[in-house]
């Protein structure tokens, strides 16, 4: 309801993305892998996390829990297609230091808890824990705005998407 009387009165409604995780947000330029600090996957933020717990940033689906546990896909109730990757190459662990808590298909809400992992044990293993949120099918919206700088706190809000 909110959202039409913005719309009514000329603000802008757009779909909110919450921090996955806690820690230090940085942008995707920022991240040292050219896959995704050039925007090839899509537009997005990422998150140096503080600690190891990824949870989910919008009601949704889990699309694809990646079998190493280090990524997961999902599909917002909006139709954000969003891919969250825990580190920075660190598929080549083979799933060591993850634990996925969801499946594919499953319904899950906001701050539901996807997958657990030990920044410590990764980060001795010679992989970073940059963790980027991508939106991957950014080209549906108008603008995909990081709305958050410094640290957040899991929940808190990351990204917002403003509908064409």
């Amino acid at each position: 309801m909110f959202g039409k009387l913005k719309g009514l009165f000329g603000g802008a409604s757009g779909i909110w993305i919450a921090a996955p995780a806690a820690g230090r947000v940085m942008p995707l330029a920022q991240v040292p892998d050219p896959t995704f600090a050039q925007g090839i996957l899509g537009k997005g933020a990422a998150i140096e996390p503080s600690e190891g717990r990824i949870t989910a940033p919008a009601d949704g689906t889990i699309d694809m829990m990646f079998d190493t546990g280090h990524a997961v896909s999902m599909t917002t109730a909006e139709g954000a297609e969003l891919l969250i990757h825990v580190g920075i190459d660190t598929v080549q662990l083979k799933g060591q230091h993850y634990k996925a808590c969801c499946k594919n298909g499953d319904t899950v809400k906001k701050g539901d808890l996807l997958i657990e992992f030990d920044p410590a044990a990764i980060r001795a293993a010679g992989y970073q824990t940059v963790t980027p949120v991508i939106v991957c099918n950014a080209d549906r919206y108008a603008e995909v705005r990081t709305d958050a700088a410094g640290t957040v706190e899991a929940g808190d809000t990351l990204l917002t998407l403003i509908e064409k």
